[in-house]
């Protein structure tokens, strides 16, 4: 490297030509501006000068031979130098890229905070106007709570197979926007897959298990304003599900449709004593929690006693509605019980003629639908039943009246 000789920086864009020395490493480059740029030795390479060896090396990347009479040297003049030489030049002179049109590849180093390497994922949804609940549209974001990144895939269920609606990357500690939608698409949207994978870049780390979880997306919060509540990752009051917390992934809600009707036809009461049990030695725990039958409380907490004038009686047979655990369940024991608390909560009412009762099943597989116009239609005859309003309870309800 001497002086007049064409550089480039390397840890940043810009260049110049060498204009002097300050010591053995520091070299004075000077930009088109005119002024002289300090910079590390190391940090410049040389990219052309009058050398032969320059010549030497662009031509044989150029895979043209070097002739030795088309060495030129400073004092050549442009009438004494070969035609040869002069298509050299030419060539140089579109080859040689300005280091400013070239596209910036430096990345900005992730900042991690302390506890952040638990995988830690959410899915939030958020109103764009939470004060037009019945009209609001809604946005999703994926939110990335650890620090590590996260390649995603976002699927929804579509008959009995799934549809992929957004494939990506979100980097540490941020949230991504996943998509806008309104009501008229929540009945497509009841079952939704995320997969994650987890990795860091250009440092060494400990390795995740891939996380593959289904949730079960209840279109009834959309119409509620409760349902959407203060958090740490919005401003404004979100609806937010966990996928992963603390490398725990979130419990996948959605049960197998095949296994479900084949338990539905096998003994219910052989079911409900199953799923009484505890581990007895029988190396199965089955030590789910109720939230009543507990001998403290009687009748069916999930159903109001109070409400206004004909306003219908509202109960949730979502298994996380009624069920604080699931843990030891089968299928079959998950059913069971939700037709226990709707067998439960007819009998509460059933001295009220002409009360109306909404049952939110979900729509699902319609596995529990089915069980309950089964159950309406042979043990409770004098029932009369339909689905419920779709503007205030989605397509997954069926209400019914006392008669």
């Amino acid at each position: 490297m001497k002086i007049g000789d064409k550089v480039r920086f390397l840890s940043e864009v810009g260049g110049g030509r060498v204009a002097g020395f300050q010591g053995k490493n520091i070299v004075l480059v000077e930009d088109e501006d005119g002024f002289e740029i300090p910079m590390a030795v190391n940090d410049v390479v040389v990219v052309d000068n009058d050398d032969y060896s320059s010549g030497h090396m662009v031509e044989s990347k150029m895979g043209k031979p070097v002739n030795p009479q088309h060495q030129v040297s400073k004092h050549t003049t442009d009438q004494d130098r070969p035609k040869g030489n002069m298509d050299w030049q030419r060539d140089m002179s579109e080859t040689d890229d300005d280091p400013a049109d070239r596209p910036v590849t430096f990345r900005q180093p992730v900042e991690e905070r302390k506890g952040g390497d638990q995988l830690s994922a959410y899915l939030a949804f958020v109103p764009i106007n939470p004060l037009e609940m019945m009209q609001t549209r809604f946005e999703t974001y994926l939110v990335n709570d650890c620090n590590y990144y996260l390649h995603f895939a976002y699927l929804v269920a579509e008959g009995n197979g799934w549809r992929v609606r957004l494939v990506g990357e979100i980097e540490p500690n941020t949230k991504l926007f996943v998509e806008e939608f309104g009501r008229e698409s929540l009945n497509e949207m009841e079952r939704i897959c995320l997969q994650l994978t987890a990795y860091k870049r250009d440092k060494p780390f400990l390795i995740k298990q891939p996380v593959d979880v289904q949730l079960r997306i209840d279109p009834v919060k959309f119409y509620k304003l409760h349902s959407f509540q203060e958090n740490d990752f919005f401003e404004q009051k979100a609806l937010v599900y966990p996928i992963i917390e603390n490398d725990r992934p979130a419990r996948t809600l959605v049960v197998d449709a095949n296994k479900l009707k084949e338990e539905m036809y096998t003994n219910p009461a052989k079911n409900g004593e199953r799923g009484m049990q505890t581990n007895n030695g029988s190396g199965r725990d089955n030590s789910y929690v109720r939230r009543y039958d507990n001998g403290k409380k009687g009748g069916n907490p999930f159903a109001p006693k109070h409400h206004k004038g004909d306003e219908p009686v509202v109960v949730d047979l979502h298994a996380n509605e009624i069920l604080d655990t699931t843990r030891g369940m089968s299928a079959g024991d998950i059913l069971n019980y939700q037709l226990d608390v709707f067998r439960r909560t007819l009998a509460d009412y059933g001295g009220n003629k002409g009360q109306k009762i909404v049952f939110i099943h979900g729509k699902g597989e319609g596995v529990l639908r089915h069980a309950i116009i089964h159950e309406l239609t042979y043990r409770y005859k004098s029932y009369t039943y339909q689905d419920a309003s779709f503007q205030e309870y989605g397509y997954g309800a069926t209400q019914v009246t006392i008669r």
